[in-house]
């Protein structure tokens, strides 16, 4: 069998692989049925859903062909170092690490950093632009966690808020 387009290929294997993954960490829930669905069942449907998705693609990467073969390019270290650290600062950010009395600070904090952080990845980078995307996304959260959900986690530092 000749690969037609590898970039296809390699995402319709890697759909295969997260959507079987889903499937079977779902069966580990209770699933329960269409009309009494489980806390398992959304994610055993997602799981079956991207597998099918992934069966598809993997297949029309073996039988269309795609112009100069759709071959994998090298890889972007920058793009993903810089948005694997964006995350993990956010998550430190957001709750803190106890374990060495590195204290939360909050929503706020952790959305700018995370955002200042990532947009580094992207090839000329603006600060006004990071900037005005970070308090867009600060204040849509503070909206829609705090005040419609009502969800209770920090939203400043503790040496602010006391």
């Amino acid at each position: 069998m000749n690969i037609k387009s590898q970039k296809d290929f390699f995402s319709g294997l890697m759909f295969m692989g997260v959507g079987v993954a889903f499937a079977w960490g779902a069966t580990t829930y209770n699933v329960g049925e269409g009309a009494r669905m489980g806390p398992g069942y959304f994610p055993l449907m997602l799981g079956i859903l991207m597998a099918i998705i992934g069966v598809v693609i993997t297949f029309q990467s073996l039988v269309v062909e795609t112009e100069g073969g759709g071959k994998i390019g090298k890889w972007a270290w920058k793009p993903l170092v810089f948005i694997i650290l964006a995350n993990l600062v956010f998550g430190v950010l957001l709750a803190g690490l106890p374990s060495i009395k590195f204290p939360a600070f909050g929503m706020i904090v952790a959305i700018y950093a995370l955002t200042f952080i990532a947009s580094m990845a992207e090839p000329g980078w603006k600060v006004k632009n990071t900037f005005i995307l970070a308090t867009v996304l600060a204040a849509g959260s503070y909206v829609a966690f705090v005040v419609i959900l009502k969800l209770q986690f920090p939203v400043w530092p503790s040496f602010i808020t006391g």
